[in-house]
């Protein structure tokens, strides 16, 4: 499994993952990168993600759903608000209806990636931070935790394939 821990702070509003990839910076920035290959693993593998839009720079959006095992579709989007290639990526991020459009209700949370190298290999870090102690829990309560660690464990398949693929 590369995800090597987990922490939540109720009082900092965060939950903070940690994963260790057998890839160089340049490569794990690829999954960020290339929507194609962020749709193979972000979302669990019983529901995967589709990217209908992912402008990859400071202001832009991404939106994609993910699609349930019996066909449901789970909306979200992103905001872009930092790209520091290949080492840093922040976004807010948010649920979104059918037409994509934010749902206030839900809250929008804030992630900071950050991809650092230990020798020849990658660690990278994601924290996001919530809105109050109520969503950050609503969010537990959704699976987020077991979901990340589930989506981030199918990112050794993709490094392992050639850097062309």
């Amino acid at each position: 499994m590369t995800v090597i821990s987990t922490q939540k702070d109720t009082e900092a509003l965060s939950l903070t993952i940690v994963a260790e990839f057998d890839a160089g910076v340049e490569r794990v920035w690829q999954i960020w990168q290339d929507p194609r290959r962020l749709e193979r693993w972000w979302g669990p593998p019983t529901w995967p993600a589709t990217f209908e839009r992912h402008d990859f720079v400071p202001g832009g959006r991404a939106d994609y759903y993910m699609t349930g095992p019996e066909g449901e579709k789970s909306r979200g989007w992103w905001r872009f608000t930092a790209i520091e290639a290949p080492n840093r990526l922040e976004f807010d991020d948010g649920f979104a209806d059918e037409n994509g459009d934010p749902v206030a209700k839900m809250g929008t949370a804030h992630a900071v990636v950050t991809l650092e190298p230990i020798g020849d290999r990658t660690r990278m870090t994601i924290v996001s931070t919530f809105e109050s102690a109520e969503q950050l829990e609503q969010m537990l309560a959704m699976g987020m935790e077991e979901g990340m660690q589930q989506a981030m464990g199918q990112i050794d398949a993709i490094l392992a394939e050639s850097p062309t693929a």
